[in-house]
This record gives structure tokens, C-alpha cells and sequence, in this order.
């Protein structure tokens, strides 16, 4: 995965201004896992892309820094 993503996530996270917290509880995530993802420790799973995209209401490529 791009550090684009990790970025895109963090953006789409402070648009609306909630906390990593809060989209784990909203999405079924850990709060850990969150914040791995934005400092890119790890790498989001097919489904949590999908997950990530439905809830930010973007495309998956867009989400995933193809675009």
C-alpha cells in the first residue's frame, strides 16, 4: 500500500472530524489498527479498503492512492 493511502485516510478522518477512536467503533476496527494504518505499520485488508470506502463515501482507488 502507497503512504498515499496512509495520508488519504488521515484526510478523509479529519474532514470529518472524528478521532481514530471513534471510526473504529464506527467501522468495527481497533483503534490500534487505525492509527497502523495512517502511520503505515500495516497494510489494510481487501475488505477493510472496502470497509474504509463505503464509510468515507470514495472510490477504492481513489482511497487507495491509484488516482
Amino acid at each position: 500500500m502507497t503512504s498515499q493511502f496512509a495520508e488519504r485516510l488521515k484526510q478523509c478522518r479529519e474532514r470529518r472530524g472524528i478521532s481514530r477512536s471513534t471510526l473504529s467503533e464506527l467501522i468495527g476496527f481497533s483503534k490500534n489498527t487505525i492509527g497502523r494504518y495512517e502511520r503505515e505499520e500495516r497494510a489494510p485488508s481487501l475488505h477493510a479498503l472496502v470497509e474504509l470506502a463505503d464509510f468515507f463515501e470514495v472510490s477504492l482507488d481513489w482511497l487507495a492512492g491509484r488516482f
